[in-house]
């Protein structure tokens, strides 16, 4: 597919397609960025172009990893949301120190860690865990009450099924070389 490369600054590569007619695309590739333009894009085209993907590309990431004070934020718009306001965390923050499980909450100073192995994740996945550790708060075990509250969240049976593949994946060795929890606390 890709008529010929051009590599610049070593960490983006540009591939051109006769193909290719009027889209462009980027997208990550082991340790370098990936330019998909057309074959017929003028120098001043391409270079405008890569510049364009490479925000582009920036900001979904962004987007898909928030910093510890937009995770609470995010917590409490989800709080607000599926669990009346009644759910209020103290913190939530990145783990990196949380190797087989989601997230966790401790109930008595209300703190929520979730697992930088979420980091990257579909932003909905994301919402899960969050919904599931601000149930904690409200619900310490995982009984019918505790599951009650974390099923307003709509796509708490997608977000799950998405989670057991990824540790199935992980368990099998398909997973990516960073691995990832299996399970939400």
């Amino acid at each position: 597919m890709s008529e010929g490369a051009e590599v610049t600054d070593g960490a983006v590569e540009v591939r051109r397609s006769r193909r290719r007619t009027r889209t462009v695309s980027a997208y990550r590739e082991g340790g370098r960025t990936v330019v998909a333009i057309p074959a017929r894009f003028t120098a001043a085209q391409e270079r405008e172009w890569v510049a364009r993907m490479l925000a582009r590309l920036a900001a979904k990431e962004a987007r898909r990893r928030p910093s510890d004070d937009q995770l609470l934020a995010r917590a409490t718009e989800l709080s607000e949301r599926y669990l009346d306001g009644l759910a209020v965390p103290a913190s939530v923050t990145w783990s990196a120190h949380q190797e087989r499980r989601w997230g966790s909450c401790s109930v008595d100073d209300r703190t929520i860690r979730i697992s930088t192995r979420v980091r990257g994740l579909p932003s909905w996945v994301l919402d899960y865990v969050l919904v599931h550790e601000l149930a904690h708060l409200l619900q310490a075990g995982h009984g019918p009450g505790f599951w009650e509250l974390v099923e307003r969240y709509p796509r708490t049976e997608r977000a799950r099924g998405f989670l057991e593949g990824v540790a199935f994946a992980r368990d099998n060795g398909a997973a990516p070389a960073d691995g990832t929890g299996d399970h939400v606390d």
